[in-house]
């Protein structure tokens, strides 16, 4: 009997392997044309080296695996167990005297492991993908458009010169009605070069040439005051012009010299950033706290935003004072003290409200990163904690629909997977904006799934049902 139960482990992990592979693949692709759709205007246009841009697709696949792998669990689960129970192995197995969790029992092992490498994923190789890529995505966006002229538009990012072409023969790559506006630098005057013809010529890709036919050129030559300008117009039948493209080139910087964010940190460093911004906080607190209790100048007032005024006049041994709210201002008998006493607590609370306002903020911008590190450690963890859920989830419900269709099988799918993603989306948003606490965020709908799971689970292989705990003969 032990030798038929690790036969049919061994059909039921083959029966995931092939559904397993389709939908891994199939998710990749799907995640890739989609972050190509979105990112495309990025990369065309501007020139850049293939082994950039492929460079920038790897470092984005980080990403995509640790999506991937959890779905692809789930939807190889529902079909493997689905159809082992189609076709009736399950009641055999269980005529058998065999309990069906022991079939289970090996996938949520393969469950376990694929959990620990994606978390090692997520926590390790994922950051610095995304540092990368990061990086990349900078440089690109500082990266100029390559050298493309365009029928009757002005091109202006070559710097020093404007041009404009009537017409391009795209047949031979002819030139038509060629204007060319150079700018004054140190050591060229400002000219406008106009040919009937032109053509481009490139020997490598740092320089380009511009070979025109039939046309004339006027420079503006400055005298000795701007208003001795003297233009001068010279024709040629040909003429060669000699543009520098560095610029256009593609320049990488060390993504090392750049900062990294939460994305692109590993647990221990947002932690290590965590534990020193509690520190701040409690250091601002205790400063904060000491200055207010060791300043003699801050009155304490029961409304302290209200107008200080000192009230009616009366007469006293010939002085005038006045009658005011408070007592400590009534026993001075003289009306300059009062105002000065009043000008002196006004601002010493000006300055109070000042701190006070600057205790808060800072206090706050820490508070909202802590909790924005925090959700990203959960995050690294609660995603690939997906991958066992998925198998406690997946296997009973094949068992229970006896239906192992990869259409089915995806239908089922789509419903969990919008269940869980929603409520890491939703979660994280409201842990950052401290309406839950991180934690609460990030594994609140695994404990949903994984206590639905444990149910399911129950349900196929014992005799436990959810109605036994309210029944009258229990």
């Amino acid at each position: 009997m032990q030798c038929m139960l690790n036969s049919v482990q061994k059909d039921l992990l083959k029966k995931h392997l092939g559904p397993f592979l389709f939908c891994f693949f199939t998710m990749m692709f799907i995640l890739l044309m989609q972050f190509l759709m979105l990112h495309v205007d990025k990369l065309v246009g501007k020139g850049l080296p293939i082994m950039i841009v492929l460079e920038l697709i790897v470092t984005n696949l980080a990403y995509m695996v640790v999506l991937a792998v959890p779905v692809a669990i789930l939807v190889s689960t529902l079909m493997a167990f689905g159809k082992f129970s189609e076709w009736n192995e399950l009641t055999a197995v269980r005529a058998a005297g065999i309990n069906p969790f022991k079939l289970i029992l090996p996938v949520l092992i393969a469950g376990t492991l694929l959990f620990a490498f994606t978390a090692y994923f997520s926590n390790l190789i994922l950051p610095e993908a995304n540092h990368k890529a990061r990086s990349l995505f900078l440089d690109i966006r500082m990266q100029k458009p390559a050298f493309d002229l365009q029928e009757s538009t002005f091109y202006q990012d070559l710097e020093g010169y404007t041009f404009l072409i009537k017409e391009i023969d795209a047949e031979t790559d002819s030139l038509i009605d060629v204007r060319v506006f150079q700018a004054e630098t140190d050591g060229r005057d400002r000219a406008v070069v106009s040919a009937e013809r032109g053509w481009l010529d490139s020997p490598d890709q740092f320089t380009l040439s511009l070979f025109l036919e039939n046309g004339s050129i006027l420079r503006y030559l400055p005298g000795e005051r701007r208003d001795d300008e003297t233009v001068e117009r010279s024709f040629f039948d040909r003429y060669r012009m000699s543009f520098d493209l560095s610029d256009l080139a593609f320049s990488r910087s060390n993504p090392d010299q750049r900062s990294r964010t939460d994305r692109t940190m590993s647990t221990e460093a947002m932690l290590a950033v965590v534990d020193s911004l509690r520190t701040e906080r409690e250091n601002e607190y205790r400063s904060f706290t000491e200055n207010v209790s060791e300043s003699d100048d801050i009155p304490i007032f029961s409304d302290v935003g209200r107008t200080l005024t000192l009230g009616e006049t009366r007469e006293l041994d010939t002085l005038r004072v006045y009658d005011s709210e408070f007592y400590s201002v009534n026993q001075l008998f003289n009306p300059t003290l009062q105002i000065n006493s009043l000008n002196r607590a006004i601002n010493a609370m000006d300055s109070y409200h000042a701190d006070l306002d600057r205790f808060y903020t800072n206090n706050n911008w820490r508070t909202f990163k802590i909790a924005e590190l925090l959700v990203e450690v959960h995050k690294k963890f609660s995603i690939p904690f997906a991958c066992i859920l998925f198998v406690l989830l997946g296997a009973p419900i094949g068992m229970l629909t006896r239906n192992g269709n990869i259409g089915v099988a995806a239908l089922i799918s789509s419903g969990i997977l919008t269940l869980f993603f929603i409520s890491i989306i939703q979660g994280e948003k409201l842990a950052d904006r401290l309406l839950i606490s991180p934690m609460t965020g990030m594994w609140a709908v695994n404990l949903v799934l994984l206590t639905a799971g444990v149910l399911l689970t129950l349900r196929v292989s014992t005799s436990f049902r959810l109605t036994n705990l309210w029944s009258r003969d229990q």
